[in-house]
């Protein structure tokens, strides 16, 4: 095996007798880095310290990482002009943040009759976004729902 020192020098090709000996000698453990590599590459190192550094690098590394969030917003049929821009600012706000949108629109009692209206909100919706966002999932309907997902069209930036 190849063997690296305490302090990170090359000590060269040993065999695994004379690896433990020079790890014991030093009071310290001897950890397989490479298992892979031809020869496997040692290291003579405190384990406990080198677990403790792989879980620090590791939290780090969770710490950095951007969560994605599905954010939703609901419409209905009959949604003033007020309101619709009030949404819209909402649904722009949480993409710019870096989230996803789920936009749905319901139905109350006979106004599934017109589909089509709900086809005109959606458009509209995204006319009004342009290229801020992209359709991640086509309208579709859903029971007394129309439902489509929007996130941030990171081409556009």
């Amino acid at each position: 095996m190849r063997l690296v020192g305490a302090d990170g020098e090359m000590i060269g090709v040993v065999d695994l007798a004379e690896a433990m000996a020079k790890a014991n000698a030093a009071g310290l453990d001897l950890v397989e880095i490479s298992p892979s590599a031809e020869p496997p590459v040692c290291k003579i190192l405190d384990f406990s310290r080198y677990k403790y550094d792989a879980k620090k690098r590791q939290q780090e590394a969770k710490k950095k990482q951007k969560r994605v969030a599905l954010k939703e917003m609901k419409f209905k049929v009959n949604i003033g002009q007020g309101d619709f821009d009030v949404k819209l600012s909402k649904i722009k706000k949480f993409l710019s943040g870096g989230d996803k949108v789920k936009i749905s629109l319901w139905f109350k009692g006979r106004e599934i009759v017109h589909k089509d209206k709900g086809k005109v909100i959606f458009d509209k919706i995204l006319e009004q976004l342009g290229d801020q966002a992209k359709l991640e999932m086509e309208p579709k309907m859903e029971g007394k729902q129309i439902i489509m997902v929007v996130s941030a069209n990171t081409a556009a930036e």
